[in-house]
Parts: structure tokens; C-alpha cells; sequence
């Protein structure tokens, strides 16, 4: 297993965030903005996630968004990070996903969740059962079914999707996910830029309880951080109270648009004992800092490809955000 932060790819998951004073659109023509981006400094994967009922956030169509970023795009995989499968019929998701690898060939992943993505009366409107929640596992494999080529006999089949070479990830941020991805065989990628408290636990489980199978022969982990990174610490910091307050909104219940950083930014009571929890596995700072924190996290979780997350409100220090993180890898290979 790959520990070492030089040796790993790195890749990006977006979520599409709307920024206070700008639009959806705005948001959907920024991710196409970072994947090019990203993929000409030579990360791996760009994912987006499905959420939904959030004012801050555009990648509700998840399907149609990884369509937008791989046509605008050349070599880099696009996939969902992820699609919650309880809230969609696993033969739409077989077929929309089966037309994306049509389309662009060798690019595409699929990504699973089995949380909702949104509050609990979203939830509701959006599930096609009360009970597709515990049916995770096997909607997995249904899933499994319409892309192997042998189903080509069964009476239902998923046409574009059969017969497809399309990566399955289980994603999750606790050991009932480890559990589910380790049982089937697939690679596991940890939500530990908003959930970090089972980390370690899962990676554990995950790694110890692994079964090969016909897409993988090995655990492969890939936990999700969050990355801000500047020419100093303190600029980063300041960038960072853009994220502070986009949490803040969500364990307060007034959520809003991506807001622009602020250096006189004081935490809101409410949210001083959730807050550091959740942004645990955050690492802000100047080019140095985010190398040295980077080294000793790859090297604790034994990640074998890291993603990173970073809601940074200006568009060019986020740019700039992902081109530092990048130097301070290659850097590091060339040392």
C-alpha cells in the first residue's frame, strides 16, 4: 500500500458552490472552469456530488453536470462522488451512466452513496420508497448486474451500460460503508472532509475485511480532505472563513451561498464545538505547512490516492489553491 504523498495522484471533488451574488449558472461554468483547470496541472479524477434543497450548492443533476465537464474536457476521469443511489431506480442510473462511458470512453466512474444528499423532507420527496435506504447493498449489486455483460440474456438490461468497463466506488463516511465496499470488492473512498470521526475505524475495516473481486484484487482508499492552500498561512486562513461560515450555515440552519472570505471573521457560538470537529481533516496554509500536514495524513491513513475538496469564493485563488498543492507534490517527486 502506497503511504507516501509524492507517490499518490491527487484528485478533485466539486460540488458546484454558488458563491452569495452569483447564480447556478455561474457555479455550473466555474466547475467546467476548474476540471480543464486541473486536469492541464495532472490531477486524476474530477468528481461532483449530488445534493439537493441547498442554496449554495448547483450539482443536483449530477448525471447531467459529469456530461458537461467530460465534454468540456479531454483525458481527465469524471465521475460522481457521489450519485445516492436510494434516491434513484438502479436501472436509470445503469443507463444514464452506461451513455456517459459511451460518449467518453475510459473516463467514467460511478461513485455510490447511501445517504441522501439533503434534509430529511427533501429526502422524503425525492426517495421512491421509505425503505430504499436499507436496500443499499443489493441496488449495488443490481447495479453490478445490468453492466456485466452477462445479463445480455436477462429480460431487463441496461442498453447503453451493458457489457461497459465502468469503476464502481462504494463512498461513505462510516463502517457500515467499509464493511459494504470491502464485502464486494471495490475501492473506498472516506468523506473525511466533513465526517471524520470513524475514519481510521473504517479505513481499518475496509482494509482488514477486503475480498478480491473482478474489478479489484486489493483495497484501494482514497479519504476526501479539504485543501486551502496560499503563498502564506495567513492568507489561507483568511480564505478559509469562506468554508467556516458555508458549515457554520449548515449546523445552524441558515444556509446561504459561498461567502467571500473576511479576516475579521469571528465563529458563530453555535457552531464552536461542531465546527473544528467536522473540519478536522482541513489543511490551510502557505505552500509548506499544507506539504508537511499532507505527508503525515498520507502517511497515518495508507491513502493510495487522495481528493481533495477546496470552497475558496474567488475563482483565481482557487486556481492558485490547486496549482500550490500540485508544486508542493511535484516537488517533493523531485527531491
Amino acid at each position: 500500500m502506497k503511504s507516501n504523498f509524492k507517490d499518490i495522484p491527487l484528485s478533485v471533488l466539486d460540488l458546484a458552490v454558488i458563491n452569495e451574488g452569483g447564480t447556478p449558472q455561474d457555479a455550473l461554468h466555474r466547475s467546467l472552469h476548474l476540471a480543464r483547470y486541473v486536469e492541464q496541472l495532472g490531477f486524476h479524477r474530477f468528481w461532483v456530488a449530488e445534493h439537493h434543497n441547498m442554496p449554495s450548492i448547483a450539482s443536483s443533476a449530477t448525471t447531467v453536470l459529469m456530461g458537461y465537464i467530460a465534454g468540456g474536457t479531454r483525458t481527465i476521469r469524471v465521475g460522481s462522488g457521489g450519485i445516492m443511489l436510494p434516491n434513484h431506480p438502479p436501472l436509470v442510473v445503469a443507463e444514464q451512466i452506461g451513455t456517459l462511458e459511451s460518449l467518453y470512453p475510459g473516463r467514467i466512474d460511478l461513485g455510490l452513496g447511501r445517504a441522501p444528499g439533503t434534509d430529511s423532507l427533501t429526502a422524503y420527496a425525492l426517495r421512491r420508497s421509505e425503505q430504499s435506504v436499507f436496500h443499499f447493498p443489493d441496488e449495488v449489486r443490481e447495479l453490478q448486474q445490468y453492466f456485466s455483460a452477462a445479463n445480455h440474456t436477462s429480460r431487463v438490461r441496461a442498453i447503453p451500460g451493458e457489457g461497459l468497463d465502468i469503476p464502481i466506488w462504494i463512498l461513505g463516511s462510516s463502517t457500515d460503508s467499509a464493511r459494504l465496499a470491502a464485502a464486494l470488492g471495490l475501492p473506498y473512498s472516506f468523506a473525511s472532509h466533513f465526517a471524520p470521526r470513524q475514519l481510521h475505524q473504517a479505513r481499518e475495516m475496509y482494509v482488514n475485511h477486503f475480498r478480491p473481486s473482478a474489478q479489484l484484487d486489493r483495497p484501494y482508499f482514497m479519504p476526501c480532505v479539504n485543501v486551502i492552500a496560499a503563498e502564506t498561512d495567513k492568507e489561507a486562513e483568511i480564505l478559509s472563513t469562506s468554508v467556516q461560515k458555508l458549515f457554520t450555515g449548515i449546523i445552524t440552519g441558515n444556509r446561504s451561498p459561498l461567502q467571500p472570505p473576511d479576516e475579521n471573521y469571528v465563529m458563530d457560538p453555535r457552531a464552536a464545538a461542531a465546527l473544528p470537529m467536522m473540519l478536522e481533516y482541513s489543511f490551510v496554509g502557505g505552500p509548506g505547512t499544507v506539504r508537511e500536514r499532507l505527508e503525515k495524513f498520507v502517511a497515518q491513513t495508507g491513502a493510495d490516492e487522495l481528493m481533495v475538496v477546496s470552497h475558496i469564493y474567488d475563482g483565481e485563488a482557487r486556481d492558485r489553491s490547486f496549482e500550490i498543492l500540485k508544486t508542493v507534490q511535484q516537488a517533493e517527486q523531485k527531491a
